[in-house]
């Protein structure tokens, strides 16, 4: 469990306090570029770190990133004329640039230089592999992006999704070891799927041993199982990038390349971008849906112009997330919910909007959700306390992790002998990824 001050430390992230200071040191994903298409189209509404803001293309196909309220009287800038390079206020008529820089005042005499002295508060914007990046922070000159290798193929793709809650919620769901074999397919025996594979492992041992280990770039767990063989072990291998980076073991070790990003909007909002790259070296997997689950036909809400319209789903609480009991007595669903993300989705946000941690009771397999929080801790208390630049801020190179399931031998170390596989931007002979796949 967490203390309540210490709860609120890793959870409150607007502006001015420590977590939401911390977050502000790096890039982070503001939208999808498909959500700005057009030069010289509609803003959009973007709510990030607690701050309003808008979000335009200008005619120069540059992305501009402004606070929503015009400096002149506060008129929202989202009714502004996307123009010339700019963003008019239609209020009276101020317009700025992509560095806020107020380009021209019509409502002023032509020989006053008024606007010389106003500024909208800006942010810098990139695009890189269908993502928006913004940097939040006090560097006059940013520090570079992460390399992320799910963002940076050219095959790179982005996908958002909303959520109702705090975003330290939904990135401890994505590193909990052991709600896969519950959650997801408590309702499956080994005999339901192919015998020998990944699933099968899970399904023969439901509750694996997790370790962790502390990284430069946040946190690293593996949760081990047996396999058929007296010689082997199946790893599922998950990380916890700072400030709100997670990679799940979706897929192979070798050649797994996602990345999701939990960006909190607020304190009780958070948008999750995820980033997919086509697997290493063009290996095409075998397919390993859940028997008769898979992710279904996720249902989308129609996207709207306020400031939580962007990315919702069908499936949410106001209709239980389309829970069906009725699945449940069928066999065909543990939790009787559409798919996995409803099931992540429903178990997340019923914990409300900030989840308290301080009537939390942890078990031994909570370790990398243990060891994650204390990490985030040092790393916000180093910086309110002594100034210390996050881990990761200036050394990209950190971020070049894979994730994912791989068989070894059980006489080797799963962190050392693992350290080639998951070394993002190398492609492995096809020998090597035959000899860590199951099945």
């Amino acid at each position: 469990m967490l203390t309540k001050d210490d709860n609120d430390l890793l959870c409150r992230v607007g502006p001015g306090t420590p977590m939401g200071n911390l977050m502000r040191h790096y890039w982070i994903p503001a939208a999808r570029s498909a959500e700005l298409p057009t030069r010289d189209g509609a803003p959009l509404r973007v709510r990030l770190l607690g701050e309003d803001l808008v979000a335009f293309r200008t005619t120069s196909d540059q992305i501009g990133l402004l606070a929503h309220g015009c400096p002149h009287r506060g008129a929202s800038l989202f009714y502004g004329r996307n123009e010339d390079d700019g963003l008019r206020c239609v209020y009276h008529g101020w317009k700025f640039d992509v560095a806020g820089a107020c380009v021209d005042m019509p409502s002023e005499p032509p020989q006053c230089d008024f606007k010389k002295k106003v500024r909208a508060t800006a942010y810098p914007c990139v695009e890189r592999g269908g993502l928006i990046w913004t940097y939040m922070g006090p560097r006059r000159t940013p520090p570079p992006l992460p390399d992320l290798e799910a963002n940076m193929d050219p095959e790179s793709l982005a996908v958002t999704v909303q959520w109702a809650c705090n975003y330290l919620q939904a990135l401890e769901g994505d590193i909990d070891a052991v709600h896969f074999a519950v959650l997801h397919t408590g309702h499956l025996t080994p005999a339901d799927t192919q015998e020998g594979s990944y699933l099968y492992y899970q399904l023969m041992t439901p509750v694996p041993r997790c370790v962790v280990v502390d990284t430069e770039f946040g946190t690293c767990y593996g949760a081990c199982r047996p396999t058929d063989s007296d010689e082997t072990y199946y790893w599922r291998i998950g990380n916890a990038l700072l400030p709100f980076y997670t990679q799940v073991p979706s897929g192979t070790l070798a050649v797994n390349r996602i990345v999701r990003a939990l960006v909190p909007m607020d304190d009780e909002h958070t948008m999750v971008f995820t980033m997919i790259a086509p697997p290493a070296g063009g290996y095409e997997p075998k397919p390993s849906e859940i028997p008769g689950r898979g992710y279904g036909d996720i249902e989308r809400r129609p996207d709207s112009t306020d400031w939580y319209g962007r990315s919702r789903l069908r499936a949410d609480a106001s209709n239980d997330y389309l829970l069906d009991r009725d699945a449940i007595r069928r066999g065909e669903t543990y939790a009787g919910l559409p798919d996995l993300i409803a099931e992540d989705q429903a178990v997340t946000e019923s914990m409300g909007p900030i989840s308290d941690r301080s009537q939390e009771h942890l078990g031994t397999s909570d370790v990398m959700i243990i060891r994650t929080r204390q990490r985030l801790l040092k790393a916000v208390r180093a910086l309110r306390d002594r100034g210390e630049v996050p881990p990761g801020v200036d050394d990209p190179t950190v971020y070049r992790q894979r994730s994912g399931a791989v068989i070894l031998p059980r006489s080797v170390d799963w962190f050392e002998g693992t350290r080639a596989l998951r070394k993002a931007f190398v492609t492995h002979p096809a020998a090597t990824v035959s000899e860590t796949v199951a099945g």
